[in-house]
């Protein structure tokens, strides 16, 4: 049995050493709880992305006239567009056009941080007015780019030279579909 006087001190240091343990342990849980969220964020907005792109495409196979005239076409995306259509008259194809592009600017604005986007519909060989009202497959394309700012899931070197004071690192997202209306 050893003295009493040496052994006093020997329970105390390994409470601190628990503690310190527990300590660094409690400290990375933190950090990938804060990781988490993040990432869950960024699929948050890249799903609010697809979402609104899918929506703009069903608008636009819905009205083959307008897309094909180059109504939708743009490239400063989300707009102030004034709707011409009212409850009393039909829309044409292009004030129907107009109509989406007020909406989808307006989803644009609500689901997504600083958005931009662009369409960018090229026609192809088929330029008969009757073809175009049919169904694909007709010879053209549509190029929708969506893009937004967001803070990055992790704070690295490369997004630290575009971080803000307050909000850390954040990164430019782009959202590209190639696809035909």
């Amino acid at each position: 049995m050893s003295p009493p006087g040496r052994a006093r001190g020997a329970s105390l240091i390994e409470v601190l050493i628990a503690v310190l343990v527990f300590g660094v342990g409690i400290v990375g849980l933190a950090g990938l709880l804060i990781i988490s969220f993040r990432s869950n964020q960024v699929g948050y907005l890249r799903t609010q992305a697809e979402f609104i792109a899918m929506s703009m495409a069903d608008r636009m196979r819905a009205n083959p006239l307008a897309v094909w005239a180059g109504n939708y076409d743009s490239t400063t995306y989300p707009l102030t567009v004034t709707q011409d259509c009212t409850k009393a008259a039909a829309c044409t194809p292009a004030q129907l056009a107009k109509r989406d592009q007020a909406q989808w600017s307006s989803q644009l604005n609500t689901f997504l941080p600083s958005p931009s986007a662009s369409i960018a519909c090229t026609k192809g060989a088929t330029a008969d007015a009757t073809q175009l009202q049919m169904r694909p497959p007709y010879a053209g394309n549509c190029v929708m780019k969506i893009s937004w700012i967001e803070r990055a899931a992790t704070d690295n070197a490369t997004n630290a030279a575009s971080a803000s004071a307050n909000n850390g690192a954040v990164v430019t997202r782009t959202y590209a579909w190639n696809f035909q209306p």
